[in-house]
């Protein structure tokens, strides 16, 4: 439906009701986007799953912080009467070869991990909802240029390319990498965003907001975005799991964190061939990996079926 050439009315706002109802320039959000979401919480607050993997996030979180705190021994110290030792009352995860304690190594890695993690999901889902409804709102050549970045990006090898530049940006570390997942990551949800944006820029509440002259970012923050907000958080959820699963492959390989930082890719990479001799060295790091994925996966998964119900049926 083409658009209606008719001049913006400048410095306009209104309120069509007054219990929170749909409105044109004021930005406040529709009676139905409120109960959508009234519901998708409901959904989410009363699965089992979700409540399971909060609490793991949380204790995890709380563990990698405060840990540290009230343990003896930091990652960097080292014991030369007890190296390569097991598990025991002074080193509750043993100590490596050098005399390094395990267990302070494991939540310094924990730690670098999960703030990797948690930047990289959520900075790439941000750089998908910003893509994605400007190239659907705006259309044309914008519309095209942002199509052919995604489409250059999705067939760019990304783990070649950062085995090429990651020698340029040694001094850079896990910063570099951080940015690096982020820059990777977003192109799959642009392309989501950009079609529901298509959609929903030819609903009326869109065009009586371009009508009253609201600005476009407006427009986008406050009746686009929320409209896709569902989306966007399950996507920034299981970001956090592809960006940790991502540091930790490429910092086994020698391309993520190196040293003298710490994750929990390093430590895979260094236990793994002392996995038969040495086993903690191993295990335990991988142990952690494996709970915080499987929380943060349970919290996603609870997330997608609370916004579509037909995902996952009597799963818990």
């Amino acid at each position: 439906m083409a658009d209606v050439d008719i001049k913006p009315v400048e410095n306009t706002t209104s309120a069509l009701s007054s219990d929170g109802g749909a409105t044109l320039a004021g930005g406040v959000r529709s009676t139905a986007a409120r109960s959508r979401g009234r519901l998708i919480w409901y959904r989410l607050t009363h699965t089992r799953r979700f409540w399971v993997g909060a609490i793991a996030i949380v204790l995890i979180a709380l563990w990698a912080l405060l840990g540290p705190v009230f343990y003896p021994f930091s990652a960097t110290g080292r014991d030369p009467l007890n190296m390569g030792l097991g598990p025991t009352q002074l080193h509750w995860f043993g100590t490596n070869g050098i005399g390094q304690d395990l267990y302070a190594q494991t939540l310094v890695g924990l730690r670098k991990s999960l703030v990797i993690g948690l930047i990289a999901g959520p900075l790439g889902t941000l750089i998908a909802a910003v893509a994605g409804s400007v190239a659907g709102y705006m259309g044309g050549i914008v519309d095209k240029v942002i199509v052919w970045c995604i489409n250059l990006l999705l067939v760019l090898p990304s783990f070649i390319l950062l085995v090429i530049l990651s020698p340029l940006f040694k001094g850079l570390s896990w910063v570099f990498l951080t940015i690096f997942l982020a820059a990777f990551s977003w192109m799959i949800m642009a392309q989501v965003i950009r079609s529901q944006t298509r959609s929903l820029r030819n609903q009326d509440f869109v065009k009586a907001a371009r009508y009253m002259g609201v600005p476009m970012p407006k427009i986008l923050g406050r009746h686009i975005i929320p409209n896709v907000a569902s989306l966007l958080i399950i996507d920034a959820t299981l970001g956090v799991v592809g960006a940790i699963m991502a540091e930790t492959s490429l910092s086994y390989f020698g391309f993520g964190v190196r040293a003298p930082d710490v994750s929990l890719g390093t430590l895979l990479s260094d236990g793994t061939s002392a996995a038969i001799t040495r086993p903690w060295l191993f295990v335990f790091p991988a142990g952690v990996l494996v709970a915080t994925l499987f929380a943060v996966s349970l919290v996603g998964d609870a997330l997608r079926d609370a916004v579509d119900p037909t995902s996952g049926v009597n799963r818990d």
